[in-house]
């Protein structure tokens, strides 16, 4: 009889094994390779948040404070979150010029990557929106008519029918949409600016705010056409109607005086 020069293998010896060499492997990929893009990934989030650290000591902490906490001169800035600075500062909206009722948009002082520096500071004091993508404000695809329904229920009492804007109370204003880029708006829409309220995904889904984009863009494109003529600011049928009586009247009444004044010259003659 044959003696046995080594013990019999267990019929699972090849699986675990097999399991072991994917365990060690996985291990060491989720040591080195993920470890290294996240590690990078944190440098250059820390490198901006310092650098945007910076610029808003510069810039900002006059009137907001030195830690974004909030003055007199202006209001707390923990929480706003990135979208709300890439706004502000994208549109030249801030730094403000001077203290008002509404601060203005104005021409921009800062480079874009300036900006994400700035929005990766203060979105670090306190979570808030997040500044959004390209893919989240791009109207391409979307529905103009629920669009337009949106926007005469939730917006035009501010900014008119086709978004031209119009007068608040107290020297505050609604801001003219005409031109102002899909990303501004999406950012207004999702942080409230100044007087107008925020939308939140919550509230406004992503796809409704994209829609009030589209019609924006087609009502006040260079291809739309007012089929009553003249839209006098878009201001709607009363304000239009009033309009016309009170000139049209106002045109008649100025016809009936010069023929009577005519007629009563040729008698005399």
């Amino acid at each position: 009889m044959k003696k046995l020069s080594a013990r019999r293998r267990h019929p699972l010896a090849a699986v675990v094994v097999l399991l072991f060499a994917l365990a060690v492997t996985g291990g060491l990929y989720a040591a080195f390779a993920p470890a290294g893009k996240a590690q990078a990934d944190e440098t250059a989030q820390s490198l901006a948040i310092e650098e945007g650290k910076k610029l808003y000591a510069v810039g900002c902490a006059s009137c907001h404070g030195t830690g974004g906490q909030g003055s007199s001169d202006g209001p707390s800035l923990v929480g706003v979150g990135s979208a709300a600075v890439d706004f502000q500062v994208s549109t030249g909206r801030m730094p403000a010029q001077q203290p008002g009722a509404q601060v203005p948009k104005k021409r921009n002082i800062y480079s874009q990557a300036q900006i994400d520096q700035l929005a990766a500071y203060i979105a670090s004091l306190g979570a808030g929106p997040i500044t959004p993508t390209e893919k989240q404000y791009d109207p391409a695809g979307a529905d103009i008519a629920a669009g337009g329904e949106l926007f005469r229920n939730n917006c035009a009492q501010c900014h008119n029918f086709t978004g031209e804007g119009g007068a608040l109370t107290n020297g505050k204003y609604a801001p003219n949409l005409e031109g102002v880029e899909p990303k501004h708006i999406y950012e207004a829409m999702l942080t409230g600016p100044q007087n107008m309220p925020s939308f939140p995904d919550s509230t406004m889904p992503e796809k409704q705010k994209k829609d009030i984009i589209a019609y924006l863009q087609n009502v006040n494109g260079e291809k739309s056409v007012s089929p009553g003529g003249l839209k006098l600011g878009g201001l709607g049928p009363v304000s239009e109607g009033l309009f016309g009586w009170i000139f049209g009247l106002g045109a008649l009444i100025a016809v009936a005086v010069w023929v009577a004044a005519h007629t009563a010259k040729a008698k005399k003659s």
